[in-house]
This record gives C-alpha cells, structure tokens and sequence, in this order.
C-alpha cells in the first residue's frame, strides 16, 4: 500500500535546498515540505545545546506537519542534533554526514581529503573522525578541515560566483590547495551554491562532493527497504521559512528552477519547545 505522506527536510537557511533538490530528481513521485530556518540562522555560529533546541523545534513543526520521515538538510545540525533527533522521533531520521564522507573516501586518488564546514561542524570534529573511519582501509590518509563561516552569509545573498565570492574563497582554500587535496567534502548545504567560485579557486583536478546526492540515495533506499514509497499521483511541494516568505522565495528560487518555491508560508518555531 502507497505512503503518501511528505518527506519533511529542514535547514537552517536555503542550503538545505541543494538537498530537496537531489531528492526531487531521485524519488520524484515523493511530496516534501521544506522547512528554512532563516530567521535564527546560521546554526554554525550557535552553541551545541542552541543547535539541539533549534533541531528539536524544526522536527517537531514538521512532525505536526505529518510526515514519513525527517532528512536533516544541515551538516551543522547533523554532527550535533542526530543522535538526538533520532532517539526521540517515530519516523526515520537521515542526516547529511556519513553519506558526504563515504562519497568523499570512493572519490579521492591520493588519500588527501579536504573537509570545508562552519566553525560548529569543523570545531565538532564529527566529519572529519566521519571521514577517518570511512576511509580507515586508505593507508597515509590525510584530512585537512578548514572552517568557512562567510560562505553562508554568501550563499544567503545570491552572492554565488562573484568577485567577492572568489577573494573570500582564495583566502578559506589556500591552505587545502597547499596540502594538494584531490577531494573536497563541501560539508555545510550551503556550500553547493558556491560549488563554481570553489572549483575555480581549487582547480580541475580536485572533485568536489555534493553530500545531497549520496542523501537523496539514503532516502531511495530507506523507502524501499520500507515500504514507504508514495504512488505519485499527488505530488505537492510545500515550503515553509521562519523569515520573510518573499525573501526567501527570491534567494532560492534561481536554484531550484521548476519554478519552485511557491506558496511559501512563515511559521514560528520556537512555539515547538522542548
């Protein structure tokens, strides 16, 4: 019998929208609502325990909204909110870390992995103990993290492939060009809409690792395995922002195409406490 209830996605801004974008074009028979905490964000500057009662908060809004499951579009929020996100909620729960870290081991050549998030994530040291023991069988491994906040405040802006882009980028990759890493884990959601400037500034040969599309094959699978795919006859998008709906609609809409997002409605999620 067909799921038809929504695949609810949150993050703390658009950046998540790379991901609902890569689980669109995966399992496009699947509603989903869209949750942007764009009014508290970004989660990379915040406290652990603020990341935990913003996560909480973004599930338990989209648990009202009646979802199959919680993909959390976020790494910030993924390194410090996982393990208690999916402790506590009845519908599977996927985060964004494993899956970029196993997409970065089978990519790189030479061993030497390069990790960009925020300072929560890098200062966390998940992703990189992530990428360790994926790639514990990679003999010399080398994982070189490097925090890069302005990134964010970038992607927010529309401010993807500019000058100042391509400076600010110059300045956070130097020291992982110096390392002559072949791979680079773009471990923030945000990071994708600045994937060009990064390529540019780190060369041709250097892979770039979109975690999105290794979560929307999480999300394939855990449907599958489930039982709990929809039967497409009723596809809806739904997207829902803590900040000002135009904004949003403005910033993210030249990503997403498909004339999307439309309808997009603000709600106050900290009436969501724990």
């Amino acid at each position: 019998m067909a799921d038809n209830r929504p695949i609810g996605i949150f993050d703390s801004g658009i950046g998540g929208l790379t991901v609902l974008r890569e689980i669109i074009a995966q399992v496009p028979s699947e509603s989903t609502i869209y949750f942007g905490d764009d009014g508290r964000s970004p989660y990379g500057t915040k406290s652990h325990d603020t990341i935990i009662k913003y996560s909480l908060q973004d599930m338990k809004f989209l648990k009202s909204q009646g979802v199959k499951m919680i993909v959390i579009a976020c790494n910030t929020a993924s390194t410090h909110a996982y393990k208690t996100l999916s402790q506590v909620c009845d519908v599977p729960v996927v985060e964004v870390v494993v899956p970029g870290a196993q997409a970065a081991v089978k990519a790189t050549k030479n061993g030497k992995i390069g990790i960009i998030a925020t300072r929560a994530t890098i200062g966390s040291g998940v992703y990189e103990s992530a990428v360790r023991e994926c790639g514990k069988d990679i003999e010399g491994l080398e994982v070189v993290s490097q925090a890069c906040p302005l990134f964010v405040s970038l992607a927010e802006e529309g401010w993807w492939d500019d000058d100042v882009a391509y400076l600010t980028a110059q300045k956070y990759l130097e020291p992982l060009k110096k390392a002559g890493v072949d791979t680079v884990v773009l471990a923030c959601t945000h990071y994708p809409l600045l994937a060009n400037t990064i390529s540019k500034v780190m060369g041709p040969g250097v892979t770039l690792i979109n975690s999105g599309i290794a979560v929307a094959g999480v999300v394939k699978d855990i449907l599958e395995k489930n039982d709990m795919k929809a039967d497409g006859k009723e596809v809806t998008r739904a997207f829902y922002t803590s900040d000002d709906p135009k904004l949003f609609e403005q910033v993210a809409s030249p990503f997403l195409g498909r004339g999307l997002p439309q309808g997009t409605k603000r709600v106050q999620v900290d009436k969501y406490d724990t």
